[in-house]
């Protein structure tokens, strides 16, 4: 479909040259620029920065992304920015449009800088190299509220019909969205009851197709401390004497992992995978089974955990795994002298299948962590705000549609369907609030782009493309 025409019900039908023509002049003379701006801004997440009022970059970027959002030709939008006491700002934004609504989210606070970035690069300083721009919550999520705008500004100018939109921009995100349940319950009457719900914040295994998320893990982080002593002592003196905290924090682990395989021993945290998800991750493990370099920067020599593609994609999307995030108790190794540490620290990252309860995992682990500990050390296992996965419901035949149509129209390929391995913390609450919305969760965050980390990028044909996507299902979404 390259010209606009008149569809059976006499609405025009959107030209995709035209939108994507236009979503590319739009990222290249406004978005980019003004996200080149945002990522000058470290608005790290309140768990991050705690003393973010004080600071004052969450306020910046909220108050840099509001004038931009404002300056936008769209008939009727309205712009404001919602502030519940002692609780990060929102962004909520409205479009007139006919029919129910569709709900778009994203967010804006940030990641914390990371170390290992390369020569030129750094976390709050934009850098465009070639059709990448790299600084820190470029892709994940600074661009959602440009996108979500500017797909909506698409079909207006060419009086294409879309229903009534409402955008949420939130910025507590990085943190686990513990500030948005409270803004959706105080903005319910105004947010209605969407039909649609449009996530901006996800990721792309490749830059060549559509990606649209059907299950996102769980997350259930936490501390765990293990103490044997009241202070340091002389290694020497104590040595084979007094167990070490670091050999007894390693056994415990063992409780909780197999260290061989990697494969988590609570069998409660594991689940069947459904059968539709099963065979969008063959698709996935097909098309992505010889592209392994492009997708983790391996040392040289290094294994995957798994030969087999699709057991590859089962472990990143519907498997438990734990990873180790941090440490302490631990010396730098130049200060690192000959005494027997009183206590060692690890910070647990458990990542959860979509169907886990969360609050029970951390009950189960916190239970297999604290019974019994070895030599009568002291363990405590502290957990942080546990988030359940969240897995997609059957998708109606006009998004499948739609979705397909779009990747064809703007990548030149057929959308691909997987689980994503991460965590959007509000997918969940929002699956429970809204059960009979259908969802569109996608992103720009693909291969090498290593949002959270160093050297994060967004890549911008793709954040071009997936706008003029976005604009599509919204059109098929109000045809439908």
């Amino acid at each position: 479909m390259e010209r606009a025409r008149a569809g059976a019900d006499g609405d025009e039908v959107m030209d995709t040259k035209t939108t994507l023509a236009f979503s590319q002049t739009t990222w290249d003379t406004a978005i980019v620029p003004t996200l080149s701006e945002y990522v000058k801004i470290p608005a790290k997440s309140p768990h991050f920065d705690p003393e973010w009022k004080t600071h004052g970059h969450i306020d910046r970027a909220v108050a840099m992304i509001e004038a931009w959002c404002r300056a936008r030709p769209i008939p009727g939008l309205r712009v404001e920015v919602v502030r519940l006491p002692e609780r990060t700002p929102l962004i909520y934004m409205e479009v007139p449009g006919r029919g129910d609504t569709v709900l778009l989210y994203g967010h804006l606070d940030k990641q914390p800088e990371m170390v290992g970035w390369d020569a030129g690069l750094g976390p709050w300083t934009p850098v465009r190299r070639g059709d990448k721009l790299f600084g820190r919550g470029a892709g994940d999520d600074g661009y959602a509220a440009f996108a979500a705008l500017t797909a909506i500004e698409a079909l207006e100018r060419q009086q294409i019909p879309h229903a009534r939109c409402v955008v949420l921009i939130e910025a507590c995100e990085e943190s686990g969205s513990y500030d948005l349940p409270a803004y959706v319950d105080a903005l319910a009457t105004r947010i209605g009851t969407p039909s649609l719900i449009v996530c901006l914040d996800s990721g792309c295994a490749d830059y060549e197709h559509l990606w649209c998320t059907t299950s996102l893990r769980g997350v259930m982080n936490g501390v765990l401390t293990v103490e044997v002593l009241r202070e340091g002592i002389h290694s020497g003196f104590a040595s084979g004497v007094v167990p070490s905290s670091f050999r007894i924090l390693r056994s415990l682990l063992s409780r909780l992992e197999d260290e061989g395989t990697g494969e988590i021993r609570l069998r409660d945290l594991h689940v069947d995978v459904p059968g539709e998800r099963l065979e969008q991750a063959r698709a996935v493990a097909e098309l992505n089974g010889k592209n392994v370099a492009a997708l983790y920067p391996l040392v040289p020599g290094m294994r995957l955990a798994h030969e087999d593609p699709l057991e590859r994609v089962l472990a990143g999307t519907w498997r438990p795994a734990l990873s180790i995030t941090g440490a302490d108790g631990l010396p730098k190794p130049a200060d690192g002298g000959n005494v027997l540490r009183p206590k060692t620290m690890a910070k647990l990252s458990l990542r959860l299948p979509p169907t886990v309860n969360a609050v029970h995992a951390a009950q189960r682990v916190k239970q297999t962590l604290e019974t019994d500990p070895p030599y009568g050390a002291h363990v405590t296992f502290e957990v942080e705000s546990p988030g359940t996965g969240w897995d997609a419901p059957p998708t109606e035949r006009w998004l499948s549609e739609a979705m397909q149509e779009a990747s064809h129209a703007y990548f030149g390929t057929p959308a691909m369907f997987n689980g994503l391995g991460g965590s959007i913390p509000f997918m969940a609450m929002l699956g429970e609030r809204y059960p009979r919305a259908q969802f569109m969760i996608t992103g720009v965050m693909g291969p090498g782009s290593n949002a959270h980390g160093p050297n994060e990028f967004v890549h911008l044909p793709t954040g071009i493309r997936v706008t003029a996507c976005v604009a599509h299902v919204l059109a098929a979404h109000a045809r439908r």
